[in-house]
């Protein structure tokens, strides 16, 4: 990343850093070889829009991700979450949130699933196991503007640091921000220049979660996890470092999985309004308000992975095609898969896969909710993310789109330096201190961002998605049962299917 990279160390880049990462790459070469032959003579359709340098990273991410060869979730997990250290332009205020005396926030949560059930089987026992609220850590994250790329945090506490920080925020602005990572791996450490970047933009702070992973932790411990974590800003447990945060200064956001999370928090936060429900919290019955708005970043809303661009859209991603529900999908045995009991998804159980607060499209209605930035590129993963903006809008949502021509999915992560990145980062910040500063100014928008150049082109919302409700309905059932996942009780189904 820009003004210093904080990403957590890629395989083989640890200890023998630049021979690991030689051996990994060394089996590529030919691939490379081919993209830049290719590229050059311009005879691959992606060398029409992007750089060399990116043609050849999301060629060989894609390679590596297809290989095939079955890797223990464990390991990856512990790869993906290994600290290398803060460094840089970057303020990292670790936190840690109490856990209150009461139950109430995880029966809000409880409320809020049975809620969302088809209304002749509410109230029956869940079938997944009911998770324990437990303290959940985060990363405090702001712009250190008066370092370098090479200096170190001081040696001084966390609250310190948390202080330091809040001296160089310009504005109320508040990230709660969930990283992406399909639910099984990554960490706010995987994340923490992408986060930098959005608040040096907003000239705000973040709090970036560290939510509990899958399969370990199973739908809906992740939701529970954002759900206390939203409450924590809003009411801080005793000891916080934080003063209690305005609802009209958070936006919730993520990426891939993380827009997921951030989707699914902002469902729950609505359903538990339309319950009427108060959730009791240290000691005090507190009202569920809804923040100032949503800023998902390729959210990951289709979990059954059943819409057509995940198989079109290969050419121009790095992501593998849909397995999932798939047979191939064989991790290696490593305690934590296969799972017992048994189940087909890494996140959700069976009975739950097709749950609107696990797989997003199958809820009927966004109405009521907060204004929303999505963004996404073309992408195997753009079918979804279509159709949700097409959903939202219908639904009379405030949605602020843009979509990025010929880029992979999260590719302002992926390919930080890209001026299409710079860009996204600024469309991100634009929306969170509008939405945030100036509300009554929000007004939906729809654009393209051409590739290189850069060039905004407006076009029709109507025109965004080409499936019906029905249809895309109807493409996740159908995907489930042909993947012969159990039968999902019609208890987990949009009420008005």
């Amino acid at each position: 990343m820009s003004d210093g990279n904080n990403n957590a160390s890629l395989p083989g880049t640890g200890g023998n850093g630049q021979f690991g990462l030689l051996m990994t790459l060394l089996p590529k070469l030919p691939l490379v070889f081919k993209v830049i032959i290719l590229h050059v003579l311009r005879r691959s359709e992606t060398s029409k829009y992007l750089d060399l340098k990116s043609d050849v990273t999301i060629s060989v991410l894609r390679s590596t991700l297809n290989s095939g060869k079955p890797v223990a979730i464990r390991e990856t997990q512990i790869i993906t979450s290994r600290d290398p250290g803060v460094k840089g332009k970057i303020w990292i205020s670790t936190a840690v949130s109490q856990v209150p005396p009461e139950q109430g926030i995880r029966n809000a949560l409880l409320a809020a699933i049975d809620g969302m059930r088809a209304s002749d089987a509410r109230g029956a026992k869940p079938s997944f196991i009911i998770p324990d609220i437990i303290p959940i850590e985060a990363e405090w994250t702001g712009y250190r503007a008066g370092a370098t790329k090479d200096s170190l945090p001081p040696a001084v506490s966390e609250e310190e640091k948390y202080r330091e920080m809040m001296k160089e925020t310009k504005n109320k602005s508040t990230i709660l921000f969930f990283h992406g990572g399909a639910y099984y791996v990554c960490d706010p450490i995987t994340h923490r220049g992408l986060v930098k970047n959005i608040v040096k933009a907003t000239g705000g702070r973040a709090y970036s979660v560290r939510y509990r992973l899958a399969p370990q932790n199973a739908f809906p411990s992740a939701v529970l996890d954002a759900l206390v974590s939203y409450f924590t800003l809003l009411y801080p447990p005793p000891g916080s470092f934080h003063e209690a945060v305005a609802p009209s200064d958070i936006v919730i956001s993520g990426d891939s999985a993380g827009g997921n999370l951030a989707l699914a928090l902002i469902r729950t936060v609505m359903e538990i309004r339309r319950q009427n429900l108060k959730i009791a919290w240290f000691g005090v019955d507190r009202e569920v308000p809804l923040p100032a708005g949503v800023a998902t970043i390729s959210p990951w809303v289709d979990l059954v992975q059943s819409m057509p661009s995940l198989v079109d859209n290969q050419q121009w991603c790095y992501l593998p095609p849909p397995i999932l529900l798939s047979e191939t999908l064989k991790p290696k045995p490593d305690g934590l898969w296969p799972t017992d009991p048994p189940r087909r998804h890494l996140y959700v159980d069976d009975a739950y896969i097709l749950h609107p607060l696990a797989t997003l499209q199958m809820n009927t209605s966004w109405e009521g909710a907060p204004p929303m930035y999505v963004c996404c590129g073309w992408e195997t993963i753009a079918d979804e993310d279509r159709y949700l903006v097409s959903k939202l809008t219908r639904d009379g949502v405030t949605v602020v789109f843009e979509e990025y021509e010929a880029m992979p999915h999260v590719f302002v992560a992926v390919l930080p330096e890209l001026a299409e990145s710079h860009r996204n980062i600024q469309g991100i910040a634009k929306f969170i201190k509008d939405v945030c500063g100036n509300p009554e100014t929000m007004k939906s928008s729809y654009t393209t961002i051409k590739a290189k150049s850069l060039e905004e082109v407006e076009f029709d919302v109507g025109k965004l998605s080409p499936f019906t409700d029905e249809q895309v309905w109807d493409m996740a059932r159908r995907q489930v049962k042909e993947n012969n996942v159990p039968q999902v009780p019609v208890a987990d189904v949009p009420a008005k299917l």
